[in-house]
């Protein structure tokens, strides 16, 4: 038998056996703890560290046990976690990435005393979460930024996937600025490919490219790292990049994923937390802009505020 056909048969026959003969794990009272998967590492200094950081507002303002386990990357290690997660009272398993979908969509109904929570996708069951970032505003803001600082022209969106909210979100807020930029997009079909990344970092900057979005969790740090050799501007992803490199850093759109992680585990201890998709934004606190560089003119750096604000109360972008 070959290798995948016997991976996959080792995951239908711990399926088979989760829904045959775990029933008492399913009936436990003390659901309380809560547990996270994650796709690759905690240390990342983006996603995964703002998962973790999340896991530990849980614990210390809720009072929960937690616990995580990184490079969960497929079906078999999803059904494995899970199961060593039910042996631990865990009730509330958070899935830290898009990915875990379709993987908890074939585990939940094993575990019904269990509500499962991923990030932006459209997969729910009926206790299953989808808790999506709005994040076409994040991008505009982040193109408004792009268009008033660039010299050349000409801004740039380094994402992972063509399917990401704030990349179109880029695109009207740099035209909203100047309706004659332009802007130009790459994808790296991959949220970590560094590699790929900064390949397309290059090809952006032969095409006059002075500031880039990287928005992808595990490459936004090396490609910014680049930015900053090269004398040109970025703004950050994800979490607040300004520390990084203070004189290319222009701003960053933040995704409090810690607040939403703790919010989420708030709604589930009040038996508030429904299945379904949930979206969260600027008007929720869990997205904002992060520190302005000093090498952005007051004007402009109020302009930003002003429409982010106004967005906040109307609910409408600038160009609606």
């Amino acid at each position: 038998m070959g290798v995948l056909k016997l991976k996959q048969l080792t995951a239908f026959l711990f399926i088979f056996f989760i829904a045959a003969g775990c029933s008492g794990l399913q009936m436990e009272d003390n659901k309380q703890n809560v547990g996270m998967l994650v796709e690759s590492t905690i240390n990342d200094m983006t996603w995964g560290q703002k998962g973790y950081m999340g896991l530990l507002l849980i614990k210390d303002q809720l009072n929960k046990d937690v616990f995580f386990e990184e490079n969960v990357r497929s079906q078999l290690d999803v059904n494995q976690q899970v199961q060593s997660f039910a042996e631990k009272h865990v009730g509330l398993i958070f899935g830290h990435g898009s990915i875990y979908g379709r993987y908890f969509l074939d585990i939940h109904k094993a575990y019904p005393d269990t509500h499962f929570v991923y990030f932006n996708g459209n997969q729910y069951g009926s206790n299953m979460t989808s808790l999506n970032f709005d994040s076409h505003p994040m991008g505009f803001f982040a193109g408004m930024t792009a268009a008033e600082m660039s010299e050349t022209g000409h801004v740039g969106v380094i994402a992972a996937h063509e399917w990401q909210p704030e990349v179109g979100g880029f695109y009207e807020g740099a035209k909203y600025v100047d309706p004659d930029i332009q802007v130009h997009f790459q994808y790296v079909y991959d949220w970590n490919d560094e590699n790929r990344a900064l390949e397309l970092y290059d090809i952006m900057k032969e095409q006059q490219v002075d500031v880039f979005y990287p928005a992808g969790d595990g490459y936004s740090v090396p490609v910014i790292e680049k930015i900053k050799e090269d004398g040109l501007y970025a703004i950050g992803f994800v979490t607040d990049q300004y520390e990084l490199a203070p004189e290319a850093v222009l701003t960053s759109t933040v995704q409090h994923v810690d607040r939403l992680y703790l919010l989420a585990a708030q709604m589930y201890q009040d038996g508030n937390l429904p299945a379904g998709i949930l979206s969260f934004g600027f008007q929720d606190g869990v997205i904002s802009m992060g520190t302005y560089s000093e090498e952005i003119p007051e004007m402009t750096k109020r302009k930003i505020e002003d429409a982010v604000n106004d967005y906040i109360e109307t609910g409408r972008l600038p160009n609606e």
